[in-house]
């Protein structure tokens, strides 16, 4: 018999944690990931909660080191662990800092898949992750109903007569209630099928990603990037059966629900060659662009091979194209004659492009491209500012906290308007200068290219 070669050092601790570890095989943190954080302490100080409480156990590497403990079976999946995980905004501004190259957002992911599934929530928490991420945002005629309600309620004088009675302050919804946003009178829905010709020369064809929410209340923005793209040559596909991208289902743990979004949104945008598949929000761009983390994460896929190959090759190639609108213009080249704009403004770095796509020079450059804009420097420009997906809803007084200290920042700019990358930050900057009273507009950076172009 041949002699059976020892187990590496990895495949050794591996083995030992399987045998004892407090999460469930498939869509867990792995030994060859977190094992990478050498606990040094340069991502303190790039955490938001830890910047805000000084609490190890609310850092990255003090929360990698309890699914350390958890995967050893030293620590129970309990509520302490819940909450430390639940409190992370997974803005991953720990992994630009980190010398080891740890993946943290990945990680934090993963947790968050092991607490959906080992871990019962309160019935009322359990019945509103469904609603959102197993009914809601799988659904875009969901999504439509759902928006049309909430515009009767905005436009009808019930919400205004809720908060000056009191209601939503009774019910602990004051605060939550100023974030939300305003629902369009138009949906982008009506666009999904659509071709946008180029103007003049075509230089690219490419698809728009028209994200979930977004289409309910950023169709101005959708239309201007649209707009901004054809103006620079781009004849501009909108696929008919796009999906929510599945990242608030993602960084919630709810995998399967990201899984088969992201199956849908391939099948729907790998139909036909375009040059890029383009997004104007963050968060989405993201997501989008590590779909083959979904797949090969996928423990019952491990099992039965042939599906999870298919997958992970189709993610691989969808992922690819994906650009930030951004990040494809810049690298394209603007060629639409721009008028001046005289304006001071400040940028704020989506923590989704800065830290998950490391893309922080191409929204300046296009900035820096419009003749007669002063583009301003914004202290801390790249630390969350506490929208961080659903976070301001979640944890809305840490959120305010955060947002607190970013208008602090973008004020001491004296810029007239903030601009940025997400609909997710327009939404929370917003909500800031209301709060604080500041006095600036925010922008996305393709709607002050929508304004400078010479029509």
């Amino acid at each position: 018999m041949a002699a059976v070669p020892p187990l590496t050092h990895e495949e050794a601790q591996r083995e030992f944690a399987e045998t004892l570890s407090g999460f469930t095989a498939g869509d867990k943190p792995d030994y060859a990931d977190y094992s990478r954080c050498i606990h040094c302490g340069l991502c303190l100080n790039a955490c938001p909660t830890y910047r805000l409480w000084h609490n190890e156990a609310d850092s990255p590497r003090g929360r990698i080191r309890q699914m350390a403990l958890i995967d050893q079976g030293r620590l129970a999946l309990g509520d302490s662990f819940v909450t430390h995980i639940d409190r992370c905004l997974d803005c991953r501004a720990c992994e630009t800092a980190c010398p080891s190259g740890v993946e943290y957002g990945k990680l934090v992911e993963l947790a968050r898949a092991q607490i959906a599934r080992n871990f019962e929530r309160p019935r009322r928490s359990r019945a509103i992750r469904n609603f959102v991420y197993r009914r809601l945002l799988p659904d875009p005629r969901r999504i439509a109903r759902f928006a049309r309600l909430i515009r009767f309620t905005q436009r009808s004088g019930l919400e205004s007569f809720a908060r000056v009675t009191g209601i939503l302050r009774l019910f602990g919804l004051q605060q939550r209630a100023a974030l939300l946003p305003r629902i369009d009178s138009e949906f982008f829905f009506s666009r999904l099928g659509q071709t946008f010709p180029a103007k003049g020369q075509r230089r690219a064809r490419v698809a728009f990603f028209a994200g979930c929410i977004v289409q309910v209340t950023f169709t101005k923005l959708n239309d201007a990037t649209i707009r901004v793209l054809q103006a620079n040559g781009c004849e501009v596909v909108v696929p008919a059966n796009q999906f929510c991208c599945g990242a608030l289902a993602a960084h919630a743990g709810v995998r399967d629900v990201a899984r088969e979004l992201a199956r849908k949104n391939m099948e729907a945008f790998l139909a036909e060659p375009f040059d890029a598949i383009i997004t104007n929000a963050a968060g989405c761009g993201s997501t989008l662009k590590e779909y083959p983390h979904l797949f090969l994460e996928d423990g019952h896929a491990r099992e039965n091979p042939s599906p999870d190959v298919l997958d992970a090759k189709n993610a691989a190639e969808f992922s690819s194209k994906v650009r930030d609108v951004t990040e494809f213009l810049a690298s394209l080249g603007l060629s639409a004659p721009l008028r001046k704009t005289r304006m001071r403004v400040t940028f704020q770095d989506s923590c989704h492009l800065a830290h998950g796509q490391k893309i922080r020079e191409a929204p300046r450059t296009l900035l820096r491209a419009i003749p007669g804009l002063e583009l301003v420097e914004m202290p801390l420009a790249d630390q969350c500012c506490g929208s961080a997906g659903v976070y301001n809803v979640t944890e809305t007084e840490t959120s305010l906290q955060l947002l607190k200290g970013k208008m602090e920042c973008a004020q001491s700019s004296r810029a007239s308007a903030i601009v940025t990358c997400n609909p997710g930050c327009i939404l929370q900057l917003r909500a800031g200068v209301k709060i604080f009273k500041t006095r600036q507009e925010v922008f996305h950076v393709v709607e002050l290219l929508d304004r400078a172009i010479a029509n």
